[in-house]
């Protein structure tokens, strides 16, 4: 699967629910984690991939059969808490840029499994981060529209450029 990159407008579209998890979405899952750890990351949501479904694959060892792997259809964040915690994000549609985002420290999320099962999934630290930033591309909202002002200009030549180099193909 290839990788959207900024300024792709899928990027900013709502991807949709799915129905149920057939063997088509478990495959769509699978090839999702593959393209994740070709491309050295520790999550991918359904649009980053062409793909307007409410999936995101995460692991945050960012490598195949190392650490917990998730793939979560349909993801809600049911509950969060107050605390918000700072960290710089990077993203696989934003090659080469990162900044600070602020998220909240911990969430609980409702999701299906790839065995149609409803799973709740308490997240803090890193995981938190991570799932917050998936469900993020599923609504169409981008990590560098959380950056703050001074942030986003630091990176305006970066998004100029990946405009060119989207132009220039």
């Amino acid at each position: 699967m290839q990788v959207l990159l900024y300024p792709n407008k899928l990027l900013l579209q709502e991807a949709q629910e799915i129905g149920e998890v057939d063997e088509a979405v478990r495959q769509l899952g699978r090839e999702m984690l593959d393209t994740m750890y070709a491309h050295h990351g520790v999550g991918l949501a359904g649009p980053q991939v062409g793909v307007l479904k409410r999936i995101v694959v995460v692991n945050l060892s960012g490598e195949k059969d190392s650490g917990e792997e998730f793939v979560l259809v349909n993801p809600v964040i049911v509950k969060r808490s107050d605390e918000l915690v700072t960290r710089s994000e990077g993203c696989l549609s934003f090659p080469g840029i990162n900044g600070p985002v602020s998220r909240w420290s911990r969430i609980w999320v409702s999701s299906l499994n790839l065995d149609g099962e409803e799973v709740q999934i308490e997240a803090t630290g890193l995981l938190s981060i991570a799932f917050q930033h998936e469900i993020d591309h599923l609504n169409g909202i981008l990590f560098v529209s959380k950056l703050p002002p001074a942030s986003k200009t630091v990176i305006k030549s970066d998004l100029n450029r990946l405009k060119e180099k989207a132009l220039s193909r």
